[in-house]
């Protein structure tokens, strides 16, 4: 089972989108909180594999509360959950750690599918988000790969830009998980992007993967 914890300041959502979930062979919701403040306490008191956060609530708003679970959970998988597409919601939750992004007119069985996509360490983008990032990638001056990153770096992040998880990247390399994801921050810290999805969408402006 994937373990939820959603958090919303509307409880017609949480009842809604919950009794959906729940409704599925694969995913429970096991916690609710109507602010951030409380969205923190649970997930790091109950370590959720999944943690839907939505921007706007009293008390802590998303942002804050995704960078805080981020600050001591590296790990955490959160997804973004809100009517908002501008650009000061956008970046700064995907900055805060944010692993993917959705909008609330999505319809309950895409953010199911999302759930399980994020959980198999996946992103996933409302198509404006996705063309925000490259909006933004396209400002940033085209530098050639192969001078930042070491051989073993570029046949990572191809196999990123695969879609493949960690644990498949060191099973299909055959090395240990920990060295692939010491191994990801460093091509994230090299081309100085926040996260994987914006790593692949520069390997494809630089030409690396098609």
């Amino acid at each position: 089972m994937i373990n939820v914890l959603f958090a919303d300041d509307h409880e017609m959502v949480r009842i809604g989108v919950s009794a959906y979930l729940s409704a599925q062979p694969d995913i429970q919701v096991i916690a609710e909180a109507d602010d951030g403040g409380k969205a923190v306490e649970m997930a790091l008191e109950l370590r959720p594999d999944i943690i839907l956060m939505d921007l706007v609530m009293k008390e802590m708003d998303g942002i804050e509360a995704t960078k805080l679970i981020v600050e001591q959970w590296p790990e955490a998988n959160i997804i973004i959950v809100t009517s908002f597409l501008d650009d000061e919601k956008v970046y700064p939750a995907l900055e805060a750690g944010a692993t993917s992004y959705m909008l609330k007119t999505s319809k309950a069985n895409e953010i199911a599918r999302a759930i399980r996509s994020t959980y198999k360490g996946q992103s996933v983008l409302e198509p404006e988000v996705t063309g925000k990032i490259m909006s933004r990638m396209r400002e940033k001056p085209v530098e050639q790969l192969s001078d930042q990153l070491t051989q073993r770096e570029t046949e990572i992040l191809m196999l990123v830009a695969q879609g493949k998880t960690n644990q498949e990247i060191a099973d299909e390399l055959f090395i240990a998980l920990k060295t692939v994801k010491v191994h990801v921050s460093n091509i994230l810290g090299k081309l100085q992007v926040q996260d994987r999805t914006q790593a692949v969408i520069y390997a494809f402006k630089n030409g690396l993967v098609e």
